[in-house]
């Protein structure tokens, strides 16, 4: 509270005591009335009282609260801090983003806090970030961020010497990678994506098991399904979600936050969003179904479009399941090719998505003027160490290679065919041999009947015959790559062919004629203007 006496003589009144303050504002005395006001609004982020006397909220969701009164001999000013609930925070909390500017870590840590802020106190906070195969998501540094803001670990921009005895206890944070289908991460992966003091915490990462930690807490109607697959599935689609997400609704203090990045995907059109809860947290069933439909749907039909069947479907569950049980929000980012963040965006519903959709198609989308005869695509030993995440580099550039073209995958991590044995095996035995083949071996074989996603990793994985596909595994023999459907080439040889450390992205030249070189695939979709159409 802060007290000013009214002088007649004088053109302002001067602050002339000051009760209960402790922040860097504090008045030397020789301060008008109206000079302090604007120094508290701008220290603070509050707003100023209405002429009705009620408190309104700053900028646009400070918790912080500028009130006035008056008497004969005096002006108050209070300074209030109050928590909203969830209900005061708007849908769409933060939509930030530019295709020619990035955004920095301080204005990320600015927007994360402010959100945080206005979400009030939490008992519980369970984040849900990609795992390793999504480093570049920046969904590791925004997890530290918002640990760092709940204390959970020191921050980065504290002072140092600060003692913990200082900081407020905050909420019990826990961590859940949304693996899908993925191996778990290892600590190693964790320490490189989510720094030093969270992998000190490692008691607070929980695998997910998409076989046996799911529940179903509802189901999309089988028309929907019908029409996603043109009538090749006729049957309820189950949205499915780990347990531990699930059990926050009973928790009226339980906060889901999932983070991720918003960018072109094979099987969603557009990734992120309710995939990171019913894919990324789902189980078998949901999995196995979502990636059939995407399949049956076409790959080309799906790519790089917000709105599709199967997102209509998982918008369903969404809207009917999850909007009203969970205080669910989502982080999303948009990530340059620099790897920089030009989308930041906070909201709990489509509206969050879409905006960050429509950036990510004018950052991550590439059109080319003339198709690809020679493509060469670079998948870091780091991040894919399988057939199964690597194939990225067949998804992203089909829609630009040429008919009779051929991509060449350098792929010195990858070691096996899926991200389980159960899907290797399965890989191995029936290979990327066309969606004919493929859908008859199904028909065929009820192991692959129970493994829809399977089925439909070995249709996105094939290029149809029209272009050829040669592989550069670290760790994969010739027999095994020839045996799925692939070319082989000694990544070794191919590697002292094509400096992927010098290369830049795009179009070069070499005594074969020329090629076009892609360093991350994942990151975005080409694509040619006469395949838009």
């Amino acid at each position: 509270v802060f007290c000013f006496d009214l002088n007649d003589e004088a053109k302002n009144s001067r602050v002339t005591s000051k009760k209960g303050s402790s922040k860097p504002w504090a008045s030397d005395g020789n301060t008008s009335i109206m000079q302090f006001q604007r120094l508290l609004l701008k220290q603070s982020g509050a707003r100023l009282w209405s002429q009705s006397q009620r408190i309104v909220p700053s900028f646009p969701h400070s918790n912080y609260y500028l009130s006035q009164s008056n008497s004969r001999s005096s002006t108050t000013l209070q300074l209030q801090y109050r928590s909203m609930s969830t209900s005061d925070v708007p849908n769409l909390f933060c939509s930030v983003g530019s295709d020619r500017k990035a955004i920095s870590d301080e204005q990320i840590r600015k927007h994360l806090s402010e959100f945080l802020n206005a979400l009030g106190e939490k008992d519980e906070v369970l984040i849900l970030p990609p795992d390793y195969t999504r480093l570049h998501s920046q969904a590791g540094k925004i997890t530290r961020m918002i640990c760092e803001h709940y204390n959970f670990i020191p921050s980065q921009d504290s002072p140092q010497g600060q003692g913990e005895e200082t900081k407020q206890k905050g909420p019990e944070i826990e961590i859940m990678p949304a693996l899908g289908t993925h191996a778990p991460m290892t600590q190693d992966e964790i320490l490189k994506m989510f720094g030093e003091e969270l992998a000190k915490k490692s008691s607070s990462f929980l695998p997910h098991d998409w076989r046996n930690d799911v529940v179903t807490i509802g189901e999309a109607p089988a028309e929907m399904v019908r029409k996603a697959t043109h009538g090749v599935v006729d049957r309820p689609w189950p949205a499915q979600l780990n347990k531990k997400v699930w059990e926050k609704r009973q928790r009226p203090r339980s906060l889901v936050l999932s983070v991720g990045q918003v960018v072109p995907h094979e099987v969603m059109g557009m990734a992120n969003f309710n995939k990171n809860l019913f894919v990324g947290t789902g189980g078998v069933k949901a999995i196995n179904l979502s990636h059939f439909i995407g399949a049956v749907h076409g790959m080309e039909n799906m790519m790089g479009r917000k709105s599709n069947p199967l997102r209509d479907i998982l918008n369903y569950a969404s809207e009917n399941f999850l909007e009203s049980q969970l205080d669910l929000w989502y982080i999303l980012t948009v990530i340059a090719p620099d790897l920089s963040i030009t989308g930041f965006y906070i909201g709990r519903d489509i509206e969050c998505y879409s905006a960050a959709c429509d950036l990510s198609m004018r950052v991550n989308f590439t059109v080319l003027d003339r198709p690809i005869k020679r493509c060469v695509a670079y998948m870091e030993p780091e991040e894919y160490h399988s057939t199964w995440v690597a194939n990225k580099a067949i998804y992203r550039t089909r829609m630009a290679m040429a008919d009779g073209g051929k991509l060449t995958i350098i792929a010195p991590g990858v070691s096996r065919f899926g991200e389980d044995d159960k899907v290797s095996a399965l890989i191995e035995k029936y290979g990327y041999l066309g969606t004919e083949r493929t859908m008859k071996s199904m028909e065929e074989n009820p192991e692959l009947q129970e493994n829809l996603s399977a089925v439909s990793h070995l249709i996105h994985g094939s290029t149809e015959g029209r272009f050829d596909v040669t592989y550069c595994p670290g760790h994969l023999s010739e027999e095994q790559i020839e045996a799925v459907g692939f070319q082989y080439e000694d990544v070794n040889e191919v590697s002292q062919r094509y400096n992927v450390d010098q290369l830049k992205d795009g179009w070069h030249e070499d005594e074969e004629g020329e090629f076009y070189f892609i360093s991350k695939p994942a990151l975005g979709l080409w694509t040619v203007e006469s395949r838009l159409r």
